[in-house]
């Protein structure tokens, strides 16, 4: 019932605010502030805690800049991994991995995920703890709840970080974290620390920036709920045979490993994959002449964490090194720069044109706009493999501009 309320109460709020608080206007930002009070008191916040933590909350424009902020340049897939699977995470990972054993031992029993996939998030969301974000938390909800675009969203975050303040004890002036309000070693947003975290060092409160106990347990029981499955790994890497048909590559063409094992598919170390009951998918992230991954269902646990298909192969490929795996086999492309974002929209609407359906002109290489190319390709005789290389944009009428895409 509390969920429900906040979202229709920010969906009214969203009504009164979008057309006075955009880009910077602090009066509007005060009215706003003080309808998200009377919201506040109307749900049974308690009065001290609306004084001490809500009324005090300030604009923050450079919110509102990162939330519109477009970059000039993006990474490609080939960037983006170098940078998060580095040797010093790889490093900083295992020794993590072996400063806590009776922690993963633990959380492994009650949840079903090897510590190596949770030092792997914990590596990639904050660096081990090393950059926990230092935006003040209530200031950013409320700046975002107070702008047109995601009110709704960011109210209820609001609302659940003031319900958390009570439920946690937390003091108001030490909730630092993310631009857009995620907090702790695992950067989890309100309604994920109120849905998911838990107690795991047993002090009776949940504390996600200064417990290390608290914030594993807290992502093992996130993965868990997200439906990790014990004694399963999330993928690897593999060897693609010659003539493999890429038409059937791609999150949205799962199959048994015993089809992927009758193509030809081989594992990084060349021995053809495990048939075994498992359904699995083949991603190309690069394409036919980069490295590619044969992903399992404990994949889309690590994607609904991230949506990001990238940031789930570097979280799996991650926890795969600090045990001990070895870097990718096939290496990864000399490719920095990815297609420009006016580029992917012209590409997305000529497919559209062509009759494939690459989802709304967004200028972002999703799944939609992936399947459409593959589609493309394969009438047209190429090598399906749903990405746009420069040859194939240009096969497409379409200028090859650069820029990188984390996506």
């Amino acid at each position: 019932m509390a969920q429900r309320y906040w979202r229709i109460g920010g969906l009214l709020l969203a009504t009164l605010v979008q057309a006075s608080v955009a880009l910077g206007d602090e009066a509007a930002f005060e009215a706003c502030r003080a309808q998200l009070a009377d919201q506040a008191r109307a749900h049974g916040v308690p009065e001290r805690i609306v004084e001490s933590a809500l009324l005090p909350v300030r604009y923050q424009a450079r919110v509102i800049e990162l939330d519109r902020a477009q970059p000039e340049f993006r990474q490609s897939f080939s960037a983006y991994f170098r940078a998060r699977v580095s040797a010093a995470r790889i490093n900083t990972g295992r020794l993590m991995l072996a400063s806590y054993p009776e922690l993963w031992s633990r959380l492994l029993a009650e949840y079903g995920v090897p510590g190596r996939y949770l030092v792997a998030f914990w590596g990639l969301e904050t660096n081990y703890g090393g950059f926990l974000g230092g935006m003040p938390t209530l200031d950013v909800l409320a700046t975002l709840a107070c702008d047109d675009r995601r009110s709704s969203f960011f109210t209820e975050q609001l609302m659940t970080a003031l319900g958390l303040i009570e439920r946690e004890r937390l003091e108001p002036d030490r909730m630092r974290g993310s631009w857009a309000g995620a907090m702790g070693h695992t950067q989890f947003m309100p309604s994920t620390w109120r849905d998911h975290a838990v107690d795991g060092d047993g002090d009776g409160r949940i504390d996600l920036w200064n417990s290390i106990p608290d914030a594993m347990a807290s992502a093992a029981s996130y993965l868990a709920d997200l439906g990790w499955r014990a004694g399963e790994r999330w993928g690897r890497e593999v060897r693609l045979p010659d003539g493999f048909p890429f038409a059937q590559s791609g999150l949205d063409q799962r199959r048994p490993l015993s089809h992927w094992r009758a193509l030809g598919v081989r594992t990084a170390r060349g021995e053809l994959v495990p048939d075994l009951d498992l359904e699995a998918a083949v991603l190309v992230p690069m394409g036919h002449r980069g490295p590619a991954f044969l992903v399992y269902p404990n994949f889309d646990a690590i994607v609904a964490w991230n949506r990001s298909q990238s940031y789930a192969l570097a979280v799996g490929h991650l926890a795969d090194r600090i045990v001990g795996g070895g870097p990718l086999a096939a290496g990864l492309p000399d490719i920095d720069r990815a297609p420009a974002r006016a580029t992917v929209e012209a590409l997305q609407r000529r497919l559209a044109e062509l009759g494939h359906d690459p989802g709304e002109p967004d200028g972002l290489i999703g799944p939609a706009t992936r399947a459409a190319l593959r589609d493309w390709q394969a009438r047209e005789g190429r090598i399906a493999d749903g990405y746009p290389d420069p040859d194939t944009l240009r096969a497409l009428g379409l200028e090859p501009a650069a820029e990188a895409d984390e996506t």
